[in-house]
């Protein structure tokens, strides 16, 4: 628990400087087997040095993270795991990042991911794929690889990754760690180098979902940066906790133990539970990827060489450049953005159906990835890959709150349940995601 360390470095029992050598030390000796870093950070020991100097420390002093190489960290190499930007160092912080120094949090170092995010598994990084700590010879999930890995590989004592459709709760599934998709707008995007910038959204990942909440309520809050982001008012806690569980495609081993969870946390704490079935859930992935194939292509327009980095058709990987084409295939002047347009149609009615249920139910809860984690280097196909995200998408559809949480194991491979709310009740989300931790 991270409170349980503020507290020894508050009391003098640890300081700064031995917390980030620990780390350092561990990243230096086991990262090459498992690829979750790309760079350190060259000043970590002196920047730890300097804190345990200063009386009046931030909230998280000492503390060690790790971010995704898609969130600019002044001076570090952000790169997106990409040769696009291979060794493009970002010029300024992104509010996430400043939140966190303000607070004497101290930056370990950059994260695999897949490339530019375009991907699910952690392989399509151009520096070489992320293993899974929890399951050497699996993927880790992706895009936020590196970041959930590193948790589980206790590099550090929390990590920041993104979430666009599932991003950062796939990897905590698969890794057996915590994963936070906060309320689209909670906290700032300013800084992050987007994949899609209407479903994009910065988040924690942990060892527990006490550690997800005390990170979140350090980065969250309206930024003057971003346009998008937002302040909510949380709403009350009912005394009865009223839960959906959404029926889904999953493996049947997967089902059961999200099944078994449920019913057992549901006893103990005397939840009411339904089953719940939302006619439109089945469209996420059709409508997920129209929206991030424009808005990608849009974004990547910046990547032409002449400012920084390279041309991003001419360094890009495979599934970078399949995303670029599709978005210029649906940006084509003859369909006059009608495929976008009706992706975004389809998104409202999603949207929708979630605010109706969540009148009915304080959480809706199914498994955060409907299947095991591939080996490492196992042929899939695109349409395969893509079903990974095909359950977190809809929280990023519907702009609601989040959670993966460890469920448990099949085949000795962590299993995430994944819990949702209504939007703006990332609290309420956090309080009840505590009880289904093992």
């Amino acid at each position: 628990m991270l409170k349980q360390k503020i507290n020894l470095i508050k009391q003098g029992k640890l300081t700064a400087e031995q917390n980030i050598k620990q780390f350092l030390e561990k990243i230096k000796s086991q990262n090459p087997s498992i690829n979750a870093i790309l760079h350190l950070n060259p000043n970590a020991i002196e920047q730890a040095k300097q804190i345990d100097k200063k009386t009046n420390k931030g909230k998280l002093a000492g503390l060690g993270v790790i971010i995704k190489s898609n969130i600019c960290v002044k001076d570090l190499i952000t790169n997106c795991a990409s040769g696009t930007l291979e060794n493009y160092k970002a010029p300024y912080n992104a509010t996430v990042i400043k939140k966190l120094l303000e607070q004497d949090v101290i930056i370990l170092g950059m994260a695999n991911m897949d490339e530019f995010a375009c991907g699910a598994s952690g392989e399509t990084s151009a520096f070489k794929p992320c293993k899974n700590p929890k399951a050497l010879d699996r993927i880790p999930g992706g895009s936020s690889s590196g970041s959930a890995a590193s948790v589980a590989a206790d590099f550090c004592d929390f990590a920041l990754g993104s979430d666009t459709g599932g991003s950062i709760r796939n990897p905590a599934s698969h890794c057996g760690v915590v994963g936070l998709k906060p309320t689209y707008g909670t906290v700032s995007r300013y800084g992050l180098i987007d994949l899609s910038m209407s479903l994009d959204q910065i988040g924690p990942l942990t060892k527990s979902v006490q550690d997800a909440e005390l990170v979140y309520n350090i980065i969250k809050g309206k930024d003057k940066n971003d346009a998008s982001s937002l302040e909510y008012t949380q709403s009350s806690q009912n005394n009865q906790i009223k839960i959906g569980t959404l029926l889904v495609n999953a493996d049947s081993e997967i089902k059961k133990l999200i099944q078994d969870k449920i019913n057992k946390i549901s006893n103990k704490k005397n939840y009411k539970t339904q089953e719940l079935k939302l006619e439109h859930t089945d469209l996420g992935i059709q409508t997920y990827y129209p929206i991030v194939y424009t808005e990608f292509f849009s974004g990547t327009r910046k990547f032409d060489s002449r400012k920084y980095g390279k041309k991003i058709e001419d360094s890009c990987g495979e599934e970078v450049l399949r995303r670029i084409l599709g978005g210029q295939e649906i940006s084509k002047a003859e369909f006059a953005g009608k495929y976008y347009r009706r992706a975004l149609k389809a998104k409202k009615i999603i949207e929708n159906e979630f605010n109706q249920a969540f009148k009915k139910f304080n959480i809706i809860i199914l498994p955060t990835v409907p299947k095991l984690p591939h080996k490492l280097n196992e042929k899939i196909s695109v349409e395969d890959m893509y079903d990974y995200d095909a359950l977190t998408v809809l929280a990023n559809i519907a702009e609601i709150p989040a959670i993966s949480v460890p469920a448990g194991e099949i085949k000795n491979i962590p299993i995430g349940i994944q819990l949702l709310a209504k939007k703006g009740n990332d609290n309420l989300l956090l309080s009840i995601a505590k009880e289904f931790e093992n």
